[in-house]
């Protein structure tokens, strides 16, 4: 009704695949798929269908959504976060190309080998007619536009990926400072160490492993893995699972088959614990508090490291900051130094809030690294 309205205009429609009524799918994040997938090809010339990176909504990460490379004859427009909706908001330094990149070069094997989702959202891989690329963006009544400095970085990337998804999340950085921050050669590759492993630290010290939606539940800040009341997909113990046997959501085919919404050879690597990446571990998988992973750790034990490495990059990042104070504005340093005590605290927060959470069901002591 939409497309047929705007047609006469060149208008088009932006229809977001952004669904989880629980009657589709007893797993939110099959819902999306189940929903659009079989309406592929009957939507008008005019229409995307705009879905998030992710299967389920903006996680620190996630595997990408399987929609991507399943609708050949509706062009697909990629839907990304600018906004740190999940990752500390406005006060935690996190920047996000490392993040997009992974999407972009993410393989699909939706036609072998060489089939990333760069090559859907750009319009190659199934030859659209239109494509696009949408960001959820931040904008507030803040001095600097963000409510944080390096939030603009986040801006700024979006902005070069959408028009080249070439480009990579260290000469993006490197641009930013140069333009934002400094021109110093020394300072911008101390910025941007800080930048480029902010996104994987702050993942660590959240959600590590594949864990996913265990944030306090109104406020999508602070951590809530305890959450339990109310609808059961928005309960955070739907999402982790945690029992005396061990921790995750078990997606493969022995459980949800969420995995089955994934070409080969993705299915079988999502489907076979041995060989799915721990970084989506917990996302697919059940896995026992004991069980040794490519490190020679425990489950357990690599969960705690994980959560510790997290916190202890949010220090790098602070005495980084302090190394390169006479190379930076004033304000800008103070403004950002602030941010920085604060992300600490925070994450910390979020580190013994969870290990904390997690041991009752286990019993064993918070592993730290001789």
């Amino acid at each position: 009704m939409l497309a047929d309205a705007l047609e006469p205009y060149k208008g088009i429609v932006m229809w977001r695949a952004f669904v989880y009524e629980p009657e589709i799918d007893t797993d939110r994040v099959k819902r999306a798929y189940k929903e659009f997938a079989p309406l592929d090809g009957q939507f008008s010339q005019n229409v995307f269908i705009q879905a998030k990176n992710g299967p389920l909504d903006f996680q620190p990460r996630e595997p990408i959504q399987p929609l991507f490379g399943s609708m050949p004859k509706t062009p697909l427009m990629l839907e990304l976060q600018i906004t740190q909706e999940y990752l500390g908001h406005s006060t935690h330094l996190v920047y996000l190309a490392p993040m997009w990149k992974e999407y972009f070069e993410f393989d699909t094997y939706v036609k072998g080998r060489g089939s990333p989702l760069s090559s859907v959202i750009d319009g190659t891989l199934h030859q659209y007619k239109m494509t696009g690329i949408a960001g959820v963006t931040n904008i507030g009544d803040d001095r600097n536009w963000c409510g944080h400095t390096f939030a603009q970085a986040n801006w700024y990337a979006f902005g070069r990926l959408a028009w080249d998804h070439s480009l990579s999340a260290e000469q993006i950085a490197r641009e930013w400072i140069a333009m934002t921050l400094s021109s110093d050669s020394s300072t911008i590759s101390s910025i941007q160490s800080m930048m480029l492993g902010s996104w994987e630290a702050c993942i660590n010290y959240m959600t590590p492993l594949g864990l996913h939606h265990i944030m306090q539940p109104d406020f999508h800040y602070g951590p809530g893995p305890d959450h339990a009341i109310g609808r059961e997909d928005w309960r955070s113990t739907y999402y982790h699972r945690a029992d005396s046997f061990g921790l995750g959501f078990n997606r493969s085919s022995s459980g949800s088959k969420a995995v089955g919404q994934y070409f080969l050879p993705v299915r079988k690597t999502f489907n076979n614990i041995s060989a799915c990446p721990e970084k989506y571990l917990l996302w697919f998988h059940h896995i026992g508090w004991n069980k040794k992973l490519q490190s020679g750790h425990t489950l357990w034990e690599e969960l705690c490291i994980r959560y510790y490495s997290g916190t202890n990059f949010v220090d790098t990042m602070i005495s980084t900051w302090k190394s390169v104070e006479p190379s930076i504005d004033s304000e800008i340093f103070l403004h950002v130094q602030e941010k920085l005590q604060q992300q600490k605290k925070d994450a910390i927060i979020w580190r013994d809030t969870c290990l904390h959470y997690f041991q009752k069901f286990n019993n064993q002591p918070i592993f730290r690294l001789p």
